[in-house]
Parts: structure tokens; sequence; C-alpha cells
């Protein structure tokens, strides 16, 4: 049986029908057992326990799946710190900061509503949004459900002290598990999405 061609008229109803994918936002972190993301002094040299040449424990991987990065104020003024050239210069970025300041080439300060951004960038085309913390930002993304994943791999110590993952003062939503992976250097990855 002969198909019919795709003419003016069905491209017409496919472009009206069409929606782009739902993006979505993803944390990808790392915490100790006891659910530190740093140390005293933001101190992040416990992440050294599980350092192996050759693996980045799907890092990678992940990245490539992402082209914006949401990050707070004080995450990007510690990574400046320590390197020349920030990391994620290539994609879309958001500084979550109280102070406004120009963009630099992809890097964008916001001082918006976190709720209007996240909502804004979920309707653009794209790919998938990575919050690269701190503290603050992911803590105000749970309070307002707008986390649909988390990928968290936990180092094998228990700091005792330092920055909390997760703060009080949030809503309970329940996580249904996509994967969980274990490494010989005593890492465990977790990868949870939201319930809907």
């Amino acid at each position: 049986m002969l198909q019919p061609k795709p003419g003016p008229v069905l491209l017409l109803n496919l472009k009206f029908y069409w929606k782009p994918m739902n993006r979505k936002l993803i944390l990808y972190i790392a915490t100790s057992v006891d659910g530190f993301i740093a140390g005293p002094d933001d101190d992040l040299g416990f992440l050294s326990i599980v350092d192996k040449p050759g693996e980045d424990y799907g890092y990678g991987a992940f990245i490539d799946t992402v082209d914006t990065v949401i990050l707070g104020r004080r995450t990007y003024d510690w990574v400046m710190k320590h390197v020349n050239t920030f990391p994620h210069a290539d994609k879309e970025s958001y500084i979550i900061t109280r102070t406004p300041r120009p963009a630099i080439g992809n890097i964008n300060f916001y001082t918006g509503d976190l709720t209007a951004l996240v909502s804004r960038l979920k309707q653009k085309a794209g790919k998938n949004i990575f919050c690269d913390g701190g503290a603050e930002v992911v803590h105000a993304l749970l309070k307002e459900n707008l986390i649909d994943e988390l990928i968290i791999s936990i180092v094998p110590v228990l700091l005792g002290d330092g920055t909390r993952l997760f703060k009080d003062g949030r809503p309970k939503f329940e996580m249904e598990l996509i994967s969980s992976r274990s490494f010989d250097t005593g890492l465990t990855q977790i990868h949870y999405k939201r319930k809907t």
C-alpha cells in the first residue's frame, strides 16, 4: 500500500503538534557517607580518597548529556580560585548570586527568581541541565521541587563536620531508583529520579 508523501498540510500539522522534549534538572555530586559535600573551610580533600587513574565514575558520559549548568556563587568562586578557566565555559551557565555582575561569555550571573529560571530553561529545546552545587542552591531547588534526578557518589569516609548536602526545611518527596553502582575504590554511586 502506498504511503502518502508528507505534503504541506501534513508538515504543518506535525509542526503544530510538536513539542520539545522535557529537559531534566539533574544534581550530580559527591558526598561523604555522613552527608557532607565539603569538610570545614570548604575542604574537598576527602575526594582524593577515591582518585584512580582512568576512572571518572561516569562523569564524562554524564557531562555529554547536558548543555546548561546551574551553580551557586560560592561554588563558582571556589572553583575559580583553583583553576584558570571555568570548567563549564563551553556551556550556558548560570551563577546564582545576590550581586549583579556582567556576563562573561556563556557565564551569566543570575539574581532573579530561581523557579522562573528553571521553568524557562526547561521550556527551551536542548540537553539536560546540570546542578553543580553548592548546598544553598541545592536546598533552594529542592524546596521548590525543581530537581528531577539525583546522581550521588558516596565517598567511603565519615567527615564529622563541614557543609551538609541536604539541609532541613524542605518538602518530602519520594524517589525511584534508576541504578546503583559500586567501584573497587569503595565509592558507591546511586541514581534516583523523582516519583511523579
